[in-house]
């Protein structure tokens, strides 16, 4: 093997040491906006930038800075949020690539590209959304289900650990995050019959600390510095809210990642479908699925959790992120689920405080009992059981709204302390749904459904909508004609920027919803956007790509938007001098 030069050696040391990340430095930074070291700009997720350089009066002059393509043939969905330390942009890419760019200029740097093996099992798009910071490290998850580390100042890889079997149809695309020097993760695969769960890992090596079951009946875990490993209590309780055994392959995968509030100690990860869809199978609640769960990141234990859709039977998984934020003295947290309703919730014990719907059409309930906190369910609306039909093939079909892909899926939406309201990336479009028979096989779709999407509004599917988390009320809305599919950024400059998958990177006055600024990426947008600071300059960034689950799920919604173009571009915007 060829030595490096004692100078090169310096360099990587000298960059590494400047580079290290502390989890004080995550915190800091999301109070200051210089520089983005954590998905969601700050653990909460809040998607807010304190920077106000670029504001409602300027945003007009706001000109490209520079842009980067990820090359190849390797385009697809490109749902990346960036993140930015030491003059560096770290940002990934479809089918598990990552790259680091100079944040002012779009120089590439280094880019690494995980070697995938035959056979993955990605349900929703070969995407990544994005990685996590911590000492000299840059970490991301693969689509065969691993972590890799990797140095910052060069790409070479640290350590690399393994979460689960693949050929199992365990998949991994969300961005970790860092919380009381810990690592957190979740894991994709749903649609698969996978058991979701969160683990916990040491960052500087991988090495596993605790993992946390988020279907009721398995048992956690937790490891010791010398690697032995000891139970740490079942998750709920064995057999009281699923059938027989299925809650052995009972889904609820944590597949978007999660949140962390340092003033509550909690960690939060939406947890997805129970599995299979059809729900005449595993009669109860089906606890964890469709659920929040509140963490203790110390132990590893369940806190609290919130059930948004009981025994789910159209999909709706409960992924969304929960924000944490300041609401009339007390630490609350918000979710726009997607069932299609919104949930204010007490970020220490869960109780809840507010829900309300924040799409126009809702089928499957007629609302939310805020004093038991259970929907009202409309019982025609769930799909028929396919054994009561004469051929025992098919059950009743019924047009259900949302549909399945959600009043909101896994695009983020933000929150403005300033305004304080929620800007949410919504879509309007409904399905025709029915029960099939299933059985679970490994590695094979566990679905047991059929589905078409279908629109439920001649002008838009798509809108971003300004919503009070205190009285329910949408304060404003910018309809669109494709669904929205690429999260929000708020800055304390009053604006609220956010993409669509016609191509328009878009900035909207943050109080009154009129549209002051857009740029045309060239691919659809359906990545988040951020905000940094470089040499006094503020940065606007985004990725832009068209993919994910909409052409692949959408039904006559794919057709409708299947001439848009794919892409994977790295576009960073800022004022003239």
């Amino acid at each position: 093997m060829q030595l490096k030069p004692l100078a090169a050696l310096l360099a990587v040391a000298l960059g590494s040491a400047h580079a290290a990340v502390t989890e004080q430095m995550i915190q800091a930074a999301a109070r200051s906006g210089q520089e983005v070291l954590s998905w969601g700009l700050g653990t909460e997720g809040q998607r807010h930038s304190t920077l106000k350089q670029v504001n409602v009066g300027n945003v007009a002059r706001l000109t490209p800075a520079w842009a980067f393509s990820f090359g190849g043939e390797k385009q697809r969905g490109q749902e990346s949020q960036p993140l930015i330390h030491n003059g560096k942009m770290f940002v990934t890419a479809s089918y598990s690539r990552i790259f680091a760019l100079d944040a002012a200029t779009g120089q590439k740097l280094w880019k690494y590209e995980h070697r995938l093996p035959d056979g993955i099992m990605p349900c929703c798009d070969v995407v990544n959304r994005g990685a996590a910071l911590f000492d000299n490290l840059v970490i991301f998850a693969t689509l065969d289900a691993q972590l890799v580390a990797l140095d910052q100042s060069t790409g070479d890889v640290v350590w690399k650990e393994k979460i689960d079997d693949y050929a199992a149809g365990y998949s991994a695309t969300a961005a970790p995050i860092i919380a009381q020097g810990l690592l957190l993760t979740g894991v994709s695969g749903g649609e698969f019959g996978v058991v979701g769960r969160v683990e916990a890992r040491d960052p500087r090596t991988g090495k596993m600390v605790w993992t946390r079951p988020t279907v009721e009946g398995h048992m956690g875990y937790t490891w010791d510095k010398d690697g032995n490993k000891r139970e740490n209590g079942v998750s709920g309780t064995t057999g009281k809210s699923w059938p027989g055994d299925l809650w052995k392959t009972g889904g609820a995968a944590t597949w978007l990642g999660g949140s962390y509030d340092a003033k509550t100690g909690l960690a939060y990860f939406g947890t997805g479908n129970p599995a299979p869809w059809n729900s005449h199978l595993r009669q109860g609640d089906n606890l964890f699925s469709c659920s929040t769960v509140a963490i203790d990141v110390k132990t590893g234990q369940i806190k609290w959790h919130y059930q948004g859709t009981p025994n789910d039977g159209w999909d709706f998984d409960g992924v969304n992120e929960f924000i944490t934020f300041d609401q009339d003295g007390k630490r609350m947290g918000a979710k726009a689920d997607r069932n299609g309703y919104f949930y204010v919730l007490d970020a220490a014990n869960g109780q809840l405080n507010n829900a309300f719907p924040f799409v126009k059409k809702i089928t499957w309930a007629t609302g939310i009992d805020l004093k038991t906190g259970r929907p009202n369910f409309v019982p025609e609306n769930r799909p028929g059981d396919p054994t009561a039909g004469a051929d025992g093939k098919k059950g009743n079909s019924v047009f259900a709204a949302p549909s399945f892909l959600g009043g909101k899926n896994q695009m983020p939406m933000a929150y403005s302390p300033d305004t304080k309201l929620f800007y949410v990336p919504a879509n309007e479009w409904g399905m025709e749904i029915w029960n099939e028979p299933i059985a679970y096989k490994k590695g094979a779709a566990y679905l047991g459904a059929g589905f078409t999407i279908k629109t439920v509004a001649d002008d838009y599917i798509g809108a971003l909508r300004a919503v009070d988390p205190k009285t329910g009320q949408i304060v404003w809305e910018v309809k669109n004609n494709a669904p929205l599919w690429g999260g929000v950024l708020t800055t304390a400059g009053n604006l609220v920027f956010w993409g669509t998958p016609e191509g328009w990177l878009k900035a909207a006055d943050a109080r009154t919803g009129k549209v002051v600024w857009q740029f045309q990426t060239g691919s659809g947008v359906v990545a988040p956007p951020i905000a940094w600071q470089h040499n006094g300059e503020q940065y606007i960034g985004v990725v832009s790509g068209w993919g994910g689950a909409v052409p692949l799920w959408g039904g006559d919604v794919a057709k409708k938007v299947n001439y848009l173009e794919q892409g994977g571009m790295v576009w960073a915007f800022k004022l003239p001098k």
